[in-house]
């Protein structure tokens, strides 16, 4: 899909009722692209807190900006997240992607596909030509998958309880704090800093693009939110999960949204509301729906040919937004 102009309506996808806290794409990476190299980047601490940084070949001898990558569940060692920063990397940017999990990724929902394909053959063979015959699982079958499934929600729920704003964000701020010092060029030459996020790490770019960010010091701030001014100078997010309303409505800083129709984690109403408020506040932004599923735009090899074409377009239009907030 070609990206929309930043002010030009987009008709909404119809809505659909219930909001999903996570998708299985935010939590297992897909398999690699054949043509796919081994990330270039290094682990280095900023701030106190692990990072996979890439850079640009000519840098630091040419000029480079300051990107702050923030990914899905899968988190900081995950090959398809460091090749992705190693793609933003090839576009101009220092790019710094910290392990905003504290070494906790999100539980892999590949660690209950096993249990659940072996309770549901599906089918029993049969001679050719011949209807399969349809396989009913037995009570203990269906009671190993109501299990298997429970464990899976329980574990996410877990997983999600121990990583809030409160947790994440003191995180990234003592991280964009060590990047002030450490890549005080790259963040010169930007006049900022820039970020992109992917479904989990969508929502803390927005996040920091606003005026609402947890608290971070002792006392009663630590409790809620507090304001504080923007901390990036612009972001571009793809298929967000976990944003809120308020998170949306507090951007003031330039973004692109790289949306799914009818994403269930990241719904209409909230995107919607987000496009309001950027009108409203005379906020920059783009936004563009695609028919590709959620994760799509992270780093990983599909057969359909829509969705690899989707992905290029959705990298293309993040760059593309980026690039003309100078």
């Amino acid at each position: 899909m070609d990206s929309v102009p930043l002010e030009e309506s987009t008709t909404a996808p119809s809505q659909k009722p219930e909001q999903p806290q996570i998708s299985d794409h935010c939590t297992t990476d897909r398999p690699l692209p054949p043509s796919s190299s081994k990330p270039v980047g290094d682990l280095d601490p900023i701030g106190g807190i692990p990072c996979y940084v890439s850079k640009p070949s000519s840098y630091p001898s040419e000029p480079s900006r300051l990107l702050l990558l923030l990914t899905g569940g899968t988190g900081l060692l995950s090959t398809n997240n460091q090749l992705q920063a190693d793609a933003w990397a090839q576009q101009g940017y220092v790019v710094v992607m910290p392990d905003q999990f504290s070494g906790d990724p999100a539980p892999s929902a590949a660690n209950t596909a096993t249990s659940l394909s072996a309770t549901t053959e599906g089918t029993v063979g049969s001679e050719a030509g011949a209807q399969p015959e349809q396989h009913t699982p037995s009570i203990i079958e269906r009671v190993k998958l109501g299990l298997a499934e429970g464990t899976k929600s329980f574990m996410l729920d877990m997983w999600l309880a121990r990583h809030t704003p409160a947790t994440v964000e003191p995180i990234l701020q003592k991280v964009l704090a060590g990047c002030k010092e450490q890549y005080a060029d790259a963040v010169a030459n930007g006049g900022g800093i820039f970020g992109v996020g992917y479904c989990f790490g969508a929502k803390y770019i927005l996040r920091l693009c606003g005026e609402l960010q947890s608290g971070s010091g002792a006392g009663e701030e630590e409790k809620g939110e507090i304001q504080h001014g923007p901390a990036l100078k612009a972001g571009a997010v793809a298929h967000g999960t976990l944003v809120t309303k308020e998170d949306i409505e507090a951007v003031s800083q330039p973004v692109w949204l790289s949306c799914c129709r009818d994403d269930p984690v990241f719904p209409d109403a909230i995107v919607m509301a987000g496009r309001e408020s950027f009108k409203r506040k005379g906020v920059k932004h783009g936004l563009q729906y695609y028919d590709s599923p959620h994760g799509f735009a992270v780093v990983g090899d599909y057969e359909d040919e829509s969705i690899k074409k989707d992905q290029k377009d959705a990298f293309r239009a993040m760059s593309d937004f980026l690039q003309q907030q100078q």
